[in-house]
């Protein structure tokens, strides 16, 4: 009897890295690049790191006043659309591509802050604007990779998560969520949500604040790095006189890009941590592999 139940006892499922032809304790790594469509200066910085970098994907920024110049000298890599409710500059703005009064600030843009948005936002105003981003990013030619969130603006609350999930199931594309640390202090399970509607989503988030350095994150992240999956997000751009004038953190940004093409730095760090690198198509085939026809 003990050896029946032994064997009917149920398997669990296979971990993200098992799932993608990885031994259990393997460590991956996806680079990414976000903002491509916010500056010209972020569009050359995205793209480089992308072409002559080590950055594994990146994320478009659809309503960005650079966006369409991004969408041109698109070449097929693997780019998400990086689905965006807010314009967070005082003085360079951009704002919705549908027409979504709630989702507008006094200046005519998206609100500058995820208060003023969570305060004023219309859920299905939400909706139809964030679906109108990746069908746009589709129309232009975007092979889309996966869906992640401006300034985490659909992350942290049950009804702007709704949205991003149901994007996400409709299209099927894999989504970038937080660690699951961050569920106690949310107040919600998204990451058991988003697994049991069959959407895939790296096991780890690194998100770096505009005022730290992404190098002395990635040499912590890689000194211990944890099995899974673990995603860590730059904001590369070339210095330029637009981006001084644009953005209080340029100089984060720069370093971001220098980073993203140190070859020798980046190839050191991941290969004495033996950490393999990946991108999101390797996610979405999978999601695909598991939901076919969806």
């Amino acid at each position: 009897m003990a050896e029946l139940a032994r064997l009917e006892a149920p398997r669990s499922e296979p971990s993200l890295v098992e799932a993608l032809g990885f031994a259990p304790d393997s460590s991956l790594l996806i680079v990414t690049s976000d903002e491509l469509g916010v500056t010209h200066s972020g569009n050359s910085g995205v793209y480089e790191s992308l072409r002559r970098g080590r950055a594994g994907s990146a994320g478009l920024v659809v309503p960005g006043p650079w966006s369409r110049a991004a969408a041109a000298s698109y070449r097929g890599e693997d780019i998400g659309v990086h689905l965006t409710l807010n314009a967070e500059y005082d003085l360079y703005r951009w704002g919705p591509i549908t027409y979504c009064p709630s989702l507008l600030d006094g200046d005519g843009g998206f609100p500058r802050t995820l208060a003023d948005l969570w305060d004023h936002a219309d859920t299905d105003e939400v909706r139809r604007e964030c679906r109108a981003q990746i069908e746009r990013a589709i129309y232009w030619g975007f092979d889309v990779s996966h869906l992640s969130a401006h300034l985490g603006a659909l992350d942290f609350r049950p009804e702007f998560f709704d949205v991003a999930l149901e994007l996400a199931v409709e299209f099927n594309l894999p989504l970038r969520l937080p660690s699951a640390d961050t569920e106690a202090r949310v107040g919600f399970p998204f990451r058991a949500l988003a697994a049991a509607e069959g959407i895939v989503s790296p096991d780890f988030l690194v998100r770096v604040p505009r005022t730290q350095g992404t190098r002395r994150a990635l040499d912590r992240l890689l000194s211990d790095p944890p099995a899974g999956v673990t995603e860590v997000v730059l904001r590369p751009a070339i210095d330029t006189d637009e981006l001084r004038a644009v953005a209080p953190d340029w100089s984060a940004r720069v370093d971001d890009h220098a980073l993203a093409l140190d070859a020798t730095y980046l190839r050191d760090l991941v290969d004495r941590a033996g950490v393999k690198l990946v991108g999101y198509r390797a996610l979405k085939d999978l999601q695909h592999s598991r939901r076919p026809g969806a």
